[in-house]
């Protein structure tokens, strides 16, 4: 009887056909799942930045002043559980920080004891350290309110405008241009900003290209910022 032949080890095609098609669709989903999360990510900024842009609208209607520039006594007059008279700013019209107060701090104070933001900011002085409890952008850095002109192409002219901090992908930052603004990184009421919410200020040159003015998503440089001017 002649003896049985030995089976050839290793996969057949059809089995390494089937084993390709499952890393493909392995590899889909899991680039598919990392553009979902940052399409939530971007929608969750821009909730951030109209939910931050109606409060201060809000406040200044009805105070008549922004938060953080708003004057102690009024806002101890006028605002429930704030610690006393010293928590306010000069009221000089403009959310800026001086000697005498940390306003880009006291705006979160302000606009929390409100009732027009969600979280309870606190505060015993006009010099609060706050930073632990900064208003936080989906990937941790902290957001900031201030009249200043750290935004591309501000030619040094301040303007109130609202840092979504900074570890965002250039990418997600595309994506919130095109939805709210003209898509350029220096141009519009949406820009680049190296403001530093933590881990490190951007540079704006993995974020854009500065001739065209757009935002590098294909290189999609993981940490960049923006500022929502007002």
């Amino acid at each position: 009887m002649p003896r049985a032949q030995p089976r050839p080890s290793g996969f057949t095609l059809i089995e390494l056909a089937i084993v390709l098609v499952v890393i493909g669709l392995l590899l889909g989903g899991v680039l598919k799942g990392q553009e979902l999360i940052e399409s939530a990510r971007a929608r969750n900024l821009i909730s951030q930045i109209d939910s931050v842009r109606a409060a201060v609208y809000t406040f200044q209607d009805k105070y008549r002043a922004l938060p953080g520039d708003y004057p102690g006594e009024l806002a101890y007059a006028n605002l429930g559980g704030i610690a006393g008279p010293q928590v306010g700013g000069n009221g000089d019209g403009l959310v800026r920080d001086t000697p005498a107060a940390r306003e880009s701090l006291l705006v979160w104070v302000h606009l929390s004891h409100a009732n027009l933001i969600a979280g309870h900011y606190q505060a015993a002085n006009a010099l609060p350290d706050l930073r632990g409890e900064w208003p936080r952008n989906p990937y941790g850095a902290m957001l900031q309110l201030q009249h200043d002109a750290r935004f591309s192409a501000s030619q040094g002219q301040a303007q109130l405008n609202l840092k979504t901090g900074n570890q965002i992908p250039a990418r997600v930052l595309a994506e919130i241009d095109r939805k709210i603004d003209d898509g350029r990184a220096n141009s519009g009421q949406f820009r680049f900003s190296d403001f530093d919410g933590g881990g490190g200020a951007p540079v704006d040159s993995r974020c854009y290209d500065a001739q065209t003015g757009l935002w590098k998503a294909a290189q999609n440089e993981a940490n960049c910022g923006a500022a929502a001017l007002f």
